[in-house]
């Protein structure tokens, strides 16, 4: 077969010249199943939000924040615990939390990037409103929100909870 960054043109197996210029992620079948492929990616484990976590830590160390923990147990898994403050605080990545910060829409396989950001945001609603409801503040912070530029978002919300 020949290979285009767009289509994946697919002379020998068969396909009839007009099914040829088919986006390949429509053609091509996976070796698996839908339920082991599922199983194969809950065992995927991501490097969680490393990057985004290690700017907040420069924040607070910068502005000498202290008390606060990382993989504190807290329902919802915070990124970041300030245990006597009861205070959560969450990193949350704009595409996938769906932020409309910048060019956070899916252009391939949108109905699943869609229902994927569909539940996180259910689930953020979720997390804020328990940890709340135990006396705790919850901030969230975009992803977006850790650049240089939008510094003063970060800090009003830090302020706003007497970090």
């Amino acid at each position: 077969y020949l290979y285009n960054t767009n289509y994946v043109i697919w002379d020998n197996i068969g396909l009839q010249k007009e099914d040829r210029n088919i986006p390949s992620y429509q053609i091509m079948a996976d070796v698996f199943d839908k339920e082991k492929r599922s199983e194969i990616m809950r065992s995927v484990k991501s490097s969680k939000n490393k990057s985004t976590e290690e700017k907040l830590i420069s924040y607070f160390k910068e502005n000498k924040i202290t008390g606060w923990r990382r993989n504190y147990k807290v329902y919802g898994k915070p990124d970041f615990v300030f245990p006597k403050l009861r205070i959560a605080i969450f990193e949350d990545g704009c595409f996938s939390h769906g932020h409309d910060c910048r060019n956070t829409h899916p252009e391939q396989n949108k109905e699943y990037w869609q229902k994927k950001i569909a539940r996180n945001k259910a689930r953020d609603q979720d997390v804020t409103q328990h940890l709340e409801k135990l006396g705790w503040d919850v901030i969230r912070i975009w992803e977006c929100e850790l650049l240089l530029k939008n510094r003063g978002l970060l800090e009003q919300k830090l302020i706003s909870v007497r970090i």
